[in-house]
């Protein structure tokens, strides 16, 4: 097996949040998903998500969960191939449910704007110029 990135997110409503990752495109691998966590992939054989619910979550931490409509730990960051990538996930987030926290910013060689998932949990999306 490669290496491979898989991160674990709490989530309140399992089912709500498969609904919206499967509208930004992401799918999810069966044999590791069961009624407590689903395993989304984002970039197949690198990138994961493990979607828990929040008590399976706690079950592997002796700390409070963090309420990510509350407060932020972490910004999940993924690259995009090109500004229409960027803008057409932001797209399908706010179709989904998601909050869009600032309008885009262009810097030229760089472009990104970031959404809300429905647990507060904040994404996100940047293209580079190859240059760069």
């Amino acid at each position: 097996m490669n290496k491979q990135i898989i991160f674990n997110l709490p989530v309140r409503d399992l089912d709500k949040s498969k609904a919206f990752f499967s509208a930004l495109g992401f799918s999810f691998n069966p044999h590791f998903s069961n009624e407590s966590s689903a395993f989304m992939v984002i970039v197949d054989g690198s990138i994961n998500a493990m979607l828990m619910t929040e008590a399976f979550f706690k079950s592997f931490i002796n700390k409070p969960v963090v309420q990510a409509k509350e407060a932020n730990e972490v910004i999940i960051c993924l690259s995009c191939e090109s500004r229409e990538e960027v803008d057409s996930l932001i797209a399908k987030a706010t179709a989904a449910g998601a909050r869009i926290p600032h309008p885009p910013e262009d810097h030229g060689f760089m472009y990104d704007q970031g959404f809300e998932d429905l647990d507060g949990h904040l994404w996100n999306l940047v293209w580079m110029a190859p240059q760069a």
